[in-house]
Formats: structure tokens, C-alpha cells, sequence
């Protein structure tokens, strides 16, 4: 797998007339190596080149683990008191003029120290080819990512049981990322977010001392990482009895995440799916309510490519995995999320999201 996806980009290299590849993600790293760490501030780089193997630079303190997990075994290491890129330097091809970078994760202050020492003529991004291979999530991606899924719906089941007026919402947040690593996760893929009655409407709000109270909305935005994979999954609860506008809210969203979902399948366009979301909470006369996109990518990392909007007419394949998470938020008053991942397949959809949707009250 790793091999294969490291030819991938070797072709890129090949076709683009590149000398090497120089890739300086971690989670890049990671997805073409199997190999995974935070260095910190500290050098961590995979070289591509175009004639001969590929090697991977590591900081001298993680090179045991580098050995035993990378599927690269030509392995060099740097010292916190020498220059990583002369090491860099000696690992590329001679009299280098063209390398491939990534450029979103390539800092200036990163770029001027390494073209000070590597001078090449010419940087190239390589970060297309990347994004379309991380687009179609293999079986093996998919598994793990079913994985993350279940360990935060495990976790929120958990949670539940102590939700009820009186705790507050960084209570639940504790007892939420306390059951995350119970059950085995590395820990969350994003702060976690859990708001209660009016604070509710705040799409990215931040959870607090405020009390859960009888009447309230209380939602749960919340993902875990797992095996190198993520999970993302929204759900908003009713504590005891709601009126009836927040009943009606907590409808129209379940109505508007459903129709979208229904309309996942090959040749579709983000847009599209969008707009068939939107629709739905505009005929109810919430459209101005929702306020963000219909959703997002989702793999490696809680945020990647595609974004699902109303402006993007790429259209679904099979092995996409992505959020449909429409919402309504009237300030005031409280807020409804119901997100799920799904995945398009050969024929449609599979919502790799399991936990119930119907308005559950608790408490």
C-alpha cells in the first residue's frame, strides 16, 4: 500500500520534471510511510527521488520508532545541535535544480532556511497529487475510520448517562474525553464541544460553567482519532420537555440531513447536495438560519478536501468520504446539529454514522 502510493507521486515527480519530492507533513509523511510523529519544532522530512530509493530524515530521538513502523528503511537522523538540512543536502540528488514541496505546510522561515543550504532553482508544489490520492479512501481507511466512529458513539453513550440539569457543560466534556481513551482512542480529533440552551445557536461555541437546565437543547459536536483516522458526529438532545419552536427546529434539520443524504451517489455534485439541505430549512422559513456550509471532508484529518457547498461543482466517486451536517441556529433561543459521515459508494451511500437520530429526551 505505501510502495504503491509512493509511486503515485513518483510518477507526478516523473511527469512534473522534478529532481525529487521533499515531504514535510507528518500526517504525509505518515499516509505514504506508515510512520507517524510530532517532531515539534525539529526536522522531519521524506525524500522522493527521481533515480534510486527513497529515505526518510528523523529527529536522532524517534529513529527506533521510525525503524520499526516506516515501510522506508533507508533512514538518516539529525541532533538538536546540527543543521537538519545539511543532512537534507546530502540525501538529495547532486546539483538539485527542481524539488517538490508542500507548500501550505512549508513556513518562510522553514523555506529560507532550507533554500540557504539546498538552492534549488525551482520549488513545486506537490500537494494536487496528494489531495487526490487521500480523496479515495481505501477498504483499509474505511475500516479504520468505522473504528473512530464507533469509539465517540461508545463515548457519547456513555456521556449520556450523567447528562441531566445541574452538570455543566465542561463536566460532560470531561467525563466525554475521560471515555474516549477508556475505549481506546488516542484522544479527541477536535476540541470537544458540548452547549446547552441558548448557547446552542453558537455554531462554533465554547463550552463552559453554564449549567444544563430543564427546557434546553444540548449538543455534542465531538470526534475521536484513532489509528492514524478521525471521526466527526454532531447530535443534539432535548432536556426534558422543549417547546414547540425547538421542536419544530430539531424536525426541519433531521428532515433537511436525511434528504441530503438520500441524494449521495456517484456523478452528483457538492453543490447539489447543498442546495437540497438548504431547501429543505428555507421552506420552513429557517434559511437564514443556516449559516454554514453543508459540510467536509474527512480522514486522516477532521477538515480535508472536499468541501460540500453550494458553489462546488465537483462531482461525488466512489470512496469519498465526507459530513453532511446541517444546522439551524436562532440566537436566543438554542441551536440544532445533526451530523453523519457518510461514504459514496459504486451504487449511493453507506452512513457510516450509527447512532440514533429521532429527538431523544434525556435527563
Amino acid at each position: 500500500m505505501f510502495q504503491e502510493r509512493i509511486q503515485k507521486l513518483h510518477d507526478f515527480l516523473v511527469k512534473q520534471q522534478l529532481d525529487a519530492v521533499l515531504i514535510t507533513s507528518p500526517k504525509h509523511v505518515y499516509y505514504l510511510t506508515g510512520f507517524f510523529t510530532d517532531p515539534h519544532e525539529r526536522f522531519l522530512g521524506l525524500i522522493i527521488p527521481a533515480h534510486g530509493e527513497p529515505s526518510l530524515i528523523v529527529p536522532a530521538l524517534d529513529r527506533e520508532a521510525a525503524a520499526a513502523a516506516s515501510s522506508v528503511q533507508t533512514i538518516f537522523t539529525h541532533t538538536d545541535t546540527q543543521n537538519p538540512y545539511e543532512v537534507l543536502k546530502q540525501t538529495l540528488p547532486a546539483n538539485i535544480r527542481q524539488l517538490g514541496i508542500e507548500k501550505s505546510h512549508m513556513t518562510v522561515e522553514r523555506y529560507e532556511a532550507m533554500n540557504a543550504v539546498v538552492q534549488a532553482s525551482r520549488y513545486v508544489d506537490v500537494e494536487e497529487p496528494i489531495r487526490e490520492m487521500r480523496l479515495i479512501k481505501s477498504a483499509d481507511e474505511v475500516a479504520r475510520m468505522k473504528h473512530a466512529i464507533r469509539l465517540v458513539e461508545d463515548s457519547l453513550r456513555e456521556t449520556l448517562k450523567k447528562a441531566k440539569p445541574g452538570v455543566t457543560e465542561m463536566e460532560l466534556v470531561a467525563e466525554l474525553e475521560f471515555q474516549m481513551k477508556r475505549l481506546g482512542a488516542e484522544g479527541p480529533s477536535f476540541t470537544s464541544m458540548v452547549l446547552s440552551g441558548e448557547k446552542s445557536a453558537l455554531p462554533h461555541g465554547k463550552p463552559g460553567t453554564r449549567q444544563v437546565q430543564e427546557g434546553d437543547l444540548l449538543l455534542f459536536d465531538i470526534g475521536v482519532e484513532a489509528n492514524g483516522y478521525v471521526s466527526d458526529i454532531t447530535r443534539t438532545f432535548a432536556v426534558g420537555e422543549i417547546n414547540d419552536q425547538l421542536r419544530e427546529i430539531y424536525e426541519t434539520v433531521l428532515a433537511a440531513n436525511e434528504a441530503a443524504i438520500a441524494e449521495v451517489r456517484p456523478g452528483v455534485t457538492f453543490a447539489h447536495l447543498d442546495k437540497t439541505a438548504r431547501d429543505v430549512i428555507a421552506a420552513k422559513g429557517y434559511g437564514e438560519y443556516f449559516i454554514h456550509r453543508l459540510g467536509h471532508g474527512l480522514g486522516m484529518e477532521v477538515h480535508e478536501y472536499p468541501s460540500v457547498h453550494g458553489e462546488n461543482q465537483d462531482t461525488l466517486r466512489a470512496g469519498m468520504v465526507f459530513t453532511i451536517e446541517p444546522g439551524i441556529y436562532v440566537p436566543g433561543l438554542g441551536g440544532v446539529r445533526i451530523e453523519d459521515n457518510v461514504l459514496v459508494t459504486e451504487t449511493g451511500v453507506e452512513v457510516l454514522t450509527q447512532f440514533p437520530k429521532n429527538l431523544t429526551v434525556i435527563g
